[in-house]
């Protein structure tokens, strides 16, 4: 069965008011989702054509972009460092990832870490499910915050049971439960959850999956 995959969402850029860096961004994203020719990066941008051939070849200067056998512009090995670089001063990823792991074999069903980034919400962590049929967040996605159980708990919102259930409200047909993960005074810096179609999931993912979550959100040390 076919995977449903969730949107990277190249139109949910945040905009800064610094225009050439927005419509960077912009480009960026959209390559990010595939490599693109000139005409299609056009298309998904929205830019126009010289702006994003302008853009597209400074990026490519920069390391940021490459072209690839075909000629199309592809994310650049300079994004690799900058990555490696990322993750050694943000260790969040590597002390969730063992626990993230066996969440996601024990549930069988995917997992996700977000972080909140200004009002916005970002995967830095996702593992697909092994089920043909699975909703896949790539990793680096920005999504909005007022939606869907992760985003909920990084705005704050108060929970009786320790998780935070949503049941279609960013994609029709997904259904997801999430839990906060707090550092050692207890501020909220993440959110970890399960994630999948409703069909699995039911319409109360948070009493199936809830308390799994919790247990594995309350092994995470930081």
């Amino acid at each position: 069965m076919d995977s449903v995959a969730a949107s990277c969402g190249v139109t949910e850029i945040l905009s800064t008011g610094v225009g050439v860096l927005d419509k960077s961004m912009l480009v960026l994203r959209a390559v990010s989702v595939e490599p693109q020719g000139l005409s299609q990066l056009q298309q998904s941008t929205g830019l126009p054509r010289a702006t994003a051939h302008r853009l597209a070849t400074s990026l490519e200067v920069h390391g940021l972009l490459r072209r690839d056998g075909e000629g199309r512009f592809e994310l650049g090995h300079g994004l690799v460092a900058l990555g490696q670089q990322s993750s050694e001063r943000f260790p969040l990823v590597d002390v969730v990832r063992p626990i993230a792991t066996a969440l996601r074999d024990s549930t069988g069903e995917a997992v996700q870490l977000f972080v909140r980034e200004g009002n916005q919400r970002r995967c830095v962590l996702s593992l697909e499910s092994s089920h043909g049929l699975r909703w896949i967040v790539p990793e680096g996605s920005l999504l909005p915050i007022d939606v869907g159980s992760s985003g909920r708990l990084l705005t704050g919102e108060p929970t009786k049971t320790g998780w935070l259930q949503s049941v279609g409200e960013r994609e029709a047909g997904a259904a997801s439960v999430s839990v906060a993960v707090r550092s050692g005074d207890g501020t909220i810096v993440a959110a970890i959850s399960v994630s999948g179609p409703v069909e699995r999931l039911t319409k109360q993912p948070g009493r199936r999956f809830g308390p799994a979550v919790v247990a594995a959100a309350a092994q995470i040390r930081l």
